[in-house]
């Protein structure tokens, strides 16, 4: 695997608990599928999502947020009530096709490969490029996990001279982000939704997003100079948290590229 080179050099990703990350990429502030509630309990379609810690921050910390990248707006681990608040004060949200019906006219969805552009804010003339990548929310092929788990979407986030960025969103398959790899990889950090989350009465427990070991799998797949996994605490759904992660890219010879990020 290949190291990140000088113009790539690492940026500072502020996590705040669950799947909720901010980081600045050519100029631009992006923040991950906001849950800012407090700890209780959320009623999903088939099962109770249970929070269990408060966020490390609230919306009132973020400073300005410019584009919302939300893998998905159909569960409140993904995107809560305050999280839904927020989006009212942030110019984009990029989400799923179906999202972007759904949560109005400042939200655009991104359907697999298809790309915007956003002007940059660092004083470099040029753009960002955002394109929306595939994501499964759980075992099995896309025509059999979304009509149970919804629509998902994970995002590339490219530009001239800066690091080629990867956010997963809640995806579950490898063959996936073999796809994703094919086509941007080596990628120079990953924001890799974990914790292995499972419920008894879906998919007859089996994973719905990456469990540890996977996502080293998927780090190694993507040729990824840095990884900070998101989504692997403070939700009793998730089964796996930062010791197993640690083990996992222990494990698969990778613990130097992990970053847990900066807390809040």
């Amino acid at each position: 695997m290949s190291s990140p080179t000088p113009q790539t050099a690492p940026f500072p990703v502020r996590v705040f608990g669950g799947p909720t990350a901010l980081f600045e990429y050519g100029g631009l502030r992006f923040l991950t599928d906001p849950t800012f509630d407090g700890p209780g309990d959320h009623q999903a379609p088939a099962v109770v999502l249970t929070k269990t810690a408060a966020a490390a921050g609230s919306p009132a910390d973020l400073g300005r947020v410019d584009v919302v990248l939300l893998s998905h707006d159909e569960h409140a681990d993904n995107l809560d009530t305050s999280g839904r608040a927020l989006l009212a004060d942030v110019p984009l949200t990029l989400t799923t096709p179906g999202g972007g019906e759904r949560l109005g006219q400042a939200a655009t969805g991104l359907a697999d490969w298809q790309s915007i552009e956003l002007d940059r804010r660092d004083g470099v003339p040029g753009t960002v490029t955002v394109t929306g990548v595939p994501a499964i929310h759980g075992p099995g092929q896309r025509e059999e996990v979304e009509p149970i788990c919804g629509e998902v979407v994970g995002f590339v986030l490219t530009g001239e001279d800066l690091p080629t960025v990867y956010v997963s969103g809640d995806n579950a398959s490898l063959d996936a982000v073999k796809e994703i790899a094919e086509r941007f990889a080596p990628v120079d950090t990953a924001l890799l939704f974990a914790g292995a989350p499972r419920f008894p009465d879906v998919f007859d427990g089996g994973l719905i997003v990456l469990d540890s070991a996977q996502a080293a799998q998927a780090a190694k797949i993507l040729d990824a100079g840095r990884v900070v996994p998101v989504h692997y605490d403070s939700w009793a759904h998730f089964t796996e948290g930062r010791d197993e992660l640690v083990a996992a890219f222990a494990a698969a010879g990778l613990a130097d590229r992990v970053d847990f990020g900066v807390r809040g």
